[in-house]
This record gives C-alpha cells, structure tokens and sequence, in this order.
C-alpha cells in the first residue's frame, strides 16, 4: 500500500536536513484556503508533507486556522498518516519545558471553528473515544528513544479557544478533571483527521508551565523561546527517526483509523445532498 506522512507544524520543524526535491504546492480545497502551500519532500526515498499551520510567518491565530482546508487538503496530497506538533503549556509538575508528550486524549473546550466535514445533507458520526492511531503513536516513543528525546507517552491534552492564555482558576480546573497540556490547536485538527480516514497521532511540545505554576511569573520571552528553538531541533531528528518506521509499517493497511467512516454515514442514499458529496470526494471518497 503507498504511504505518505503528513506533518503539521510551526516553521522550524520543515527546515529538515536532507530533505530532498522540496516543492511548495498550493492545494484546492473547498472547504476554502489552506494556511499555506503544502511542502512536497523526500527524505532517503520516504515521501513527506508539511503544513505550516499558522502559515509561515505564524500570520494565522487559533481561532481563525481553517483546519477542514488542511486536512481536506492533505488528504488530496495523498496523504496517509499525519503526525501534528504543537506547543503547549504544562499543567503538571513532571512534564517540565522541553519534554514532549505523545498525547491520547482530549478534552475539546473550543467553540467557534467549524469541526466536521459533514452536515445538513450528509450526515456522519465518527468514534472519537480513542482520538489518535495507536500504532502511529508506537513508532513515535519509539523514535523519540532512539533521538535520545524524553518524551512521555499517554497524556490528556485540554484544547482552549485562545487566544488569551488561561486565567488561574481555568488553569487550577483543568487540574482538577486530570488534563496534562494545555494549547489551542489540536481541536478539531484530530476530529477532522478521524473524519478523512487519516492515521493521527499528536506530539505536544511543552514550552513553560501555565499560570497555576508557581514559578509562572517569572518566566521570560527570551528563557521560551530557548526552549522553542530546542524543541523544533528535536522535533526535526524526532521526524526523521519516525518516518522510516511509518514507511516501512506492514500493518499500516490494516489500521482501524483507514476505516473510520465505514458505519458512520447516517443520511439515506436518496436524501444525500450533492454539493456536499461533491465537496466530500476527497475526505469520503473510499465510502461514497
């Protein structure tokens, strides 16, 4: 089965060595504009693309992100697995700046993007119990312990709305119903994932503590940046370690992730809306 791993995140982790024949494509979707050009590489031989997901230049806030377009549009590229970095917060005193979480579960607290692919005319419901592909979640710990990265594995990752930062009794809350990491940008990016039959795993990245730490207060523009100029190097070596796994996974074909949508279309036949199936060809096409 041909593959192709996607990768979403911020500016630093593109600028990979040995990346080769870059191309940046712009890809139609109409769910309307991608945050970017997609990055088509090569990587000895395993095929990649990258998606700035505030655009390069970081031009885009959470909020305004439109995450159908990215995901639709990777799908188009023929894409298979994608592997999403973000910056987070730490909402626990063991997971200190520039520690990497390997996220499994998510408490979604946003509320204005649109975050499915399917509605009025064509209706679905997808399982979000277990939000990202366990197997793709495999090879990253793996990889990260290969890059010598400390990176712990299962975590619950609140989704804010932002793009303010949270205030201490949000944070103190947060706590209290178990989450680990805080940030504003894997929701709906993973409901979406799911909705594409794409294999998604996320890679939190932690910047500082939220504002519940003691410590919080203290913390400089210049001591974060430190921290997210080190977390994109490990990031780019986390990639590289990763993808020949993914490349070379003989159970990929057979990942449950690849057949999410198989029970999940609702709407009868005759009653199916045909601009939106049209609009679906690419995220609903293996079902439609």
């Amino acid at each position: 089965m041909h593959r192709k791993i996607g990768i979403i995140g911020g500016s630093g982790v593109y600028d990979i060595e040995g990346l080769a024949n870059k191309r940046w494509q712009r890809v139609e979707s109409p769910f309307g504009e991608p945050s970017d050009e997609l990055l088509f590489g090569e990587l000895n031989g395993i095929e990649l693309v990258f998606l700035p997901r505030h655009g390069r230049g970081h031009k885009i806030p959470p909020s305004e992100i439109n995450f159908r377009a990215n995901i639709d549009a990777l799908k188009r590229a023929g894409v298979t697995d994608v592997i999403s970095v973000s910056a987070v917060g730490s909402l626990r005193e063991h997971l200190k700046p520039g520690m990497f979480v390997i996220v499994d579960q998510f408490i979604d607290r946003t509320f204005a993007r649109e975050k499915s692919f399917f509605g009025a005319g064509m209706v679905a419901h997808v399982s979000m119990a277990h939000p990202v592909c366990r197997r793709l979640g495999d090879h990253i710990e793996a990889a990260a312990k290969e890059a010598g990265i400390e990176a712990l594995r299962g975590g619950t990752y609140l989704v804010m709305e932002g793009p303010q930062f949270s205030t201490l009794a949000e944070s103190e809350l947060y706590r209290s119903w178990g989450c680990d990491v805080i940030g504003m940008t894997n929701m709906p990016e993973a409901k979406l994932a799911r909705e594409a039959e794409l294999c998604y795993a996320a890679v939190a990245m932690v910047t500082d503590y939220d504002c519940w730490h003691p410590d919080h207060d203290h913390v400089t523009v210049e001591q974060i940046i430190k921290v997210l100029l080190a977390n994109a190097d490990k990031a780019r070596s986390l990639v590289k370690q990763t993808a020949p796994k993914v490349w070379n996974d003989a159970h990929a074909a057979d990942c449950h992730c690849r057949s999410a949508l198989q029970h999940a279309l609702i709407t009868a036949p005759e009653a199916r809306d045909a601009v939106m199936l049209k609009k679906l060809d690419a995220v609903a096409g293996r079902v439609l």
